[in-house]
């Protein structure tokens, strides 16, 4: 089963930002996730899309990738903090207020979904307690 990560680092926009449009790629195909960013009018979108496509271009790259991009899913997305550019906003009466142009590093996890088990597998009982 062939995993591949993507990570795309100091990203101008909030982690914060960036994981709402993670949460909705999380856990979906890769076709479904490309199609949810291309029309998502978040504009981290964009970049998440660029990263989703660099680590379905990894995963290919790997010699275990059975060939079949239909059977990859979004196994992770997240975005961690990254640095803050400081800025200063004047003030009134002489004072400088702190802007903080805050950066994100977006990763994304691509894999296979296995294979679906053999139809004819028995179902596993459950065990109960035994009656004292």
């Amino acid at each position: 089963m062939a995993e591949a990560t993507a990570t795309a680092k100091y990203v101008r926009t909030s982690a914060q930002k960036a994981g709402l449009v993670c949460e909705q790629i999380r856990g979906k195909d890769v076709s479904e996730a490309l199609a949810t960013l291309r029309f998502s009018r978040k504009l981290i979108a964009r970049d998440l899309e660029k990263v989703l496509r660099s680590a379905i271009a990894n995963v290919q790259q790997r010699p275990d990738f059975g060939g079949d991009v239909d059977r990859l899913y979004v196994k992770a997305c997240y975005a961690n903090q990254g640095p803050s550019m400081k800025r200063i906003r004047p003030a009134p009466m002489g004072r400088a207020f702190r802007v903080l142009k805050r950066m994100a590093h977006l990763t994304v996890e691509v894999a296979e979904r296995p294979l679906k088990a053999s139809a004819g597998a028995a179902p596993r009982r459950r065990r109960t307690k035994a009656a004292e």
